[in-house]
């Protein structure tokens, strides 16, 4: 795949392991008040190829949420922004501090709102890990054109893994694997933001006969998904024949208009430029081997 991978800038981003957020009771879509574990600190748990659905929780992300804290500087945009719009999903990500001091991760994903980036570890990693480590990544993909494909945007994505996913290319079309479609009627949150180069689009799951239409109730964390009648060129808009395909990056929500969470990685209003095709192994986990049993690391538990 042609790319002009060549050109693109790689630059040091920074955040820390954040504390979970609590707001006490959530109302739920239905109406129920309840009290669940939600965003941020580090799950151990849960994490890419997991599944997004049906977990007693909302809004939960998967491995590490990290966030830059530092204070902002008076009349500089904020700090974090940079984090956020900069890595990419399939960036590198490295413990700078703490027991798990050089440990490696990927980035899996952005949520919008709170604004975290997201981390996978493996499980050992995780272990040691503590909150307020800071994580080092190599952002690198902003920027990114498919030289032969100039009609479909491309965002959020680190170019060293494209030749990992399920990608077809044929003379004006770009093939991309997915495991779900999803009609646009039934995405939430995330409307109207003006980038999508940060954040997420929530696909809300309140219909039944939707979700069973669909098949959506078997989502996992780090799935390809195509969005139907959706363009996300330049923010989040329905547009009719327009296709944008993204990943899930966070857990399904109790709250009216939230669900599991879709970082965008290609768009394209011109009919038959991105076309998608249902692949169950379509997923970050899958084709990056997240899940596969990797040798032991060198990482130790120095604490008393």
């Amino acid at each position: 795949m042609k790319t002009n991978s060549d050109r693109l800038i790689m630059l040091s981003v920074v955040g820390e392991i954040t504390n979970p957020t609590m707001r006490g009771y959530r109302i739920s879509h239905d109406g129920r008040p309840l009290v669940l574990p939600g965003v941020g600190g580090i799950t151990y748990n849960l994490r890419v190829g997991d599944p997004a659905v049906g977990w007693a929780a909302d809004h939960v992300e998967p491995g590490v949420s990290i966030r830059n804290l530092l204070k902002d500087r008076e009349g500089l945009p904020p700090t974090n922004d940079g984090l956020n719009f900069l890595a990419c999903v399939g960036n590198e990500a490295t413990v700078l501090s703490g027991d798990a001091k050089g440990a490696k991760g990927v980035v899996t994903g952005k949520h919008g709102g709170i604004e975290h980036v997201l981390v996978d570890f493996s499980p050992e990693v995780l272990e040691v890990l503590q909150i307020g480590d800071k994580i080092g990544i190599k952002a690198f993909g902003t920027g990114l054109a498919l030289l032969d494909h100039p009609q479909v945007r491309v965002m959020n994505l680190d170019p060293r893994i494209l030749p990992r996913m399920p990608i077809v290319e044929k003379k004006g079309t770009l093939t991309v694997g997915v495991t779900h479609a999803v009609p646009a009627a039934i995405m939430g949150s995330g409307l109207g933001a003006d980038t999508c180069y940060r954040g997420d689009y929530d696909v809300q799951l309140f219909d039944e006969k939707t979700v069973t239409a669909y098949g959506l109730s078997d989502l996992r964390l780090g799935d390809l998904v195509a969005i139907l009648d959706t363009e996300h060129a330049y923010g989040r808009v329905y547009k009719t024949g327009a296709i944008s395909i993204g990943i899930v990056v966070h857990s399904d929500c109790v709250v009216s208009g939230h669900g599991p969470g879709v970082t965008t990685l290609f768009t394209s209003a011109s009919s038959g430029a991105l076309r998608y095709t249902v692949d169950p192994k379509a997923n970050l986990a899958d084709f990056l081997g997240l899940r596969k049993k990797r040798p032991a690391k060198a990482v130790r538990n120095t604490r008393a």
